[in-house]
């Protein structure tokens, strides 16, 4: 049986942005979660919507499991085995990454969206935001943060 729970309602009073700049190293996931929520209390937010977009083609937005870095390692892997490097592609003026990151950005997204409840993030309890990059050199990443919804009074 499926449950409902209350619906609670909130004023969307405002709606604010900014730019998270993220230098990653190289191939890999990479946690923005705490950088989200710090824009989150400098507007002083409360209920509403996060919505995180990715201006690039060759890595993504995921929200997936914080707790045991493994599970990274083993998704790169994943990644890997389905847009490998040495597939034949003809796209290749940038290198042989440069396609397969295409696919991977494709398979994963570039954008996300993430209920604030109480000026927090509603994620689930081993749920973290990563930027995953899909280029094997290091990349200088924007990502950019609006919220719409309800922020306390200043």
């Amino acid at each position: 049986m499926n449950i409902l729970s209350a619906v609670h309602s909130a004023r969307i009073e405002t709606m604010a942005s900014a730019v998270l700049s993220v230098a990653t190293p190289g191939e890999g996931f990479f946690e923005i979660t705490r950088d989200v929520a710090q824009f989150l209390r400098q507007i002083k937010a409360r209920d509403g919507v996060l919505l995180l977009y990715l201006k690039h083609t060759s890595a993504s937005l995921v929200i997936q499991e914080n707790a045991d870095a493994d599970v990274r390692t083993d998704l790169v892997t994943a990644l890997d085995r389905l847009a490998p490097a040495d597939a034949g592609w003809v796209h290749d003026v940038e290198g042989a990454d440069d396609m397969p990151a295409h696919v991977k950005a494709m398979l994963n997204g570039v954008s996300l969206h993430v209920p604030v409840a109480a000026g927090a993030l509603a994620l689930g309890t081993w749920q973290g935001i990563y930027i995953a990059e899909h280029r094997v050199r290091p990349h200088r990443r924007e990502v950019t943060l609006q919220f719409l919804g309800s922020c306390a009074q200043a």
